[in-house]
């Protein structure tokens, strides 16, 4: 895992203010600091996960963090809450038709400040 003070020094390479805002949240507690390091990674770097993979490696029920983006591929059949950095217009529609939830990791770190019950698919 990647200390803080280069947590740091990555997010202020990055130009997307919203990444940074995630990334500057999650640095600010422990239990986050994973994820901050994580998301510091290039674009290129981070995962893109269709949803059959996500069906594939979840059960009913299942908190799950992308740290990347969430693509339409497949068809979500089990209703599940997905955190991720971004989604797509097709992913997102998809999601709602299975009656699971989304929410961008700004959100949930908020909401959870523990990273409770969370499990990372990459």
């Amino acid at each position: 895992m990647k200390s803080k003070t280069k947590i740091s020094k990555q997010m202020k390479l990055k130009g997307n203010s919203s990444l940074v805002n995630m990334i500057s949240l999650a640095k600010k507690n422990e239990k986050w600091l994973n994820i901050a390091s994580l998301l510091t990674y290039p674009r290129s770097k981070r995962p893109s996960i269709n949803l059959d993979k996500i069906n594939h490696e979840t059960k009913e029920g299942d908190k799950i963090l992308i740290p990347g983006k969430v693509l339409s591929v497949g068809e979500l059949t089990k209703k599940i809450e997905i955190i991720a950095v971004n989604f797509s217009k097709e992913a997102i529609e998809k999601i709602k038709k299975s009656k699971s939830e989304f929410k961008y990791i700004e959100e949930e770190i908020k909401e959870n400040p523990k990273a409770e019950g969370i499990k990372i698919i990459q």
